[in-house]
């Protein structure tokens, strides 16, 4: 079952996140507290949203957290989904193809015209899965970020 996550929601999102950090070898990069998540998913003006994955017994098995972008070739929003996380025991039952099939329904439903992510280059399983759905990698772009320093440095 996937449901629209609710604040009481918040405490295994961020157990997911830290989850999903540790699975992609960067625990010490996942410094997001659960208020940062509670305020960016609920506060007074939402920058992200997320959607919650359940076992048949009610159990939070994974999550997708998302916000919007925004095409100027395209003219419309998209959806850019930050995290898509599933729970290892979970794996292989539908819970990752259940997110992304709701995030693509909203796409579609809303008029955007793309839904977007990242995948890292060694995450044959992920990658394996994604091409399954008619996903394509975008392997003409290369991602850029500036954080911590270089963000001060160039942002004073």
């Amino acid at each position: 079952m996937i449901r629209t996550a609710v604040v009481d929601d918040v405490p295994v999102i961020h157990a997911m996140v830290r989850e999903l950090a540790e699975y992609e070898k960067a625990l010490d990069e996942a410094r997001a507290s659960e208020e940062q998540l509670r305020e960016a998913l609920f506060g007074e003006r939402p920058a992200a949203y997320a959607h919650i994955a359940e076992s048949e017994e009610g159990e939070v098995v994974g999550f997708a957290l998302w916000f919007l972008n925004f095409s100027t070739w395209r003219g419309v929003h998209g959806i850019y989904l930050e995290d898509l996380y599933v729970r290892p025991e979970a794996r292989g039952g539908g819970h990752g193809k259940a997110l992304l099939t709701e995030l693509a329904r909203i796409c579609v439903e809303r008029g955007y015209e793309r839904l977007e992510w990242s995948v890292l280059d060694w995450n044959t399983p992920s990658i394996d899965f994604y091409r399954s759905l008619g996903a394509r990698p975008q392997d003409e772009w290369t991602v850029y970020r500036l954080t911590d320093e270089a963000l001060v440095r160039l942002g004073a």
